[in-house]
């Protein structure tokens, strides 16, 4: 396989783009970065050849372009990772972890997400329903976490990848994690993996 050609166009302070680049970090892929942190480059004609809703993260592979974040984890599991585990192969585990991907897209993202778009950077939403969104995935995170290691499997999958960057930084919303032992530690092991990087913490002064 030749040398791939990567570049991730995000937002260092996105959760979306932060999933991305700590999985390539994770697969030890050489990318490149480009900060598209204004609406006018979002909307530029160049960027919207990338992805013509105008959302990042947006990874191009070559000539390919992958919009969406956790379509950018499964393209890198499949393309560079296969047998890696990222992505179980058989059905059940492959079912898991699309459950994961679709609560990181649900609940995660009016969760915990909401609430830390709504401090760091003025999104206007209900607090009060926002923060019981989070109240009620972190539980049943924690719950689900009692007795396993990760999310999906008994080891780190595409699961873990998807839902950390939100759910890690959830106290910059306001969102307490001290009733929830079982996800700091779990928080605790994906950051210990090897290749790990942080998301940068927001200049907001935590909440909680």
């Amino acid at each position: 396989m030749s040398e791939p050609d990567l570049t991730l166009y995000g937002l260092r302070l996105s959760g979306h783009s932060h999933r991305a680049e700590l999985f390539l970090s994770l697969l030890g892929l050489p990318y490149r970065f480009v900060e598209v942190a204004s609406a006018e480059q979002r909307t530029a004609a160049e960027f919207r050849r990338l992805n013509p809703l105008g959302q990042i993260p947006v990874l191009t592979d070559g000539a390919t372009a992958i919009p969406d974040s956790n379509a950018i984890l499964v393209y890198l599991a499949a393309r560079y990772a296969a047998g890696g585990g990222w992505m179980p192969a058989d059905p059940l585990g492959a079912a898991e972890v699309q459950r994961w991907l679709s609560i990181a897209s649900g609940e995660v993202r009016t969760g915990p997400a909401l609430a830390r778009l709504m401090v760091v950077f003025g999104a206007r939403a209900d607090r009060a329903a926002v923060h019981a969104t989070a109240a009620r995935i972190l539980g049943f995170m924690d719950g689900h976490l009692a007795e396993r290691r990760y999310l999906a499997a008994d080891r780190a999958t595409l699961a873990d990848i998807a839902c950390y960057s939100y759910v890690a930084h959830a106290p910059e919303g306001g969102v307490s994690l001290a009733p929830y032992p079982a996800v700091r530690a779990w928080i605790a092991r994906v950051e210990a993996l090897p290749g790990f990087i942080p998301m940068p913490a927001s200049p907001i002064p935590e909440q909680a």
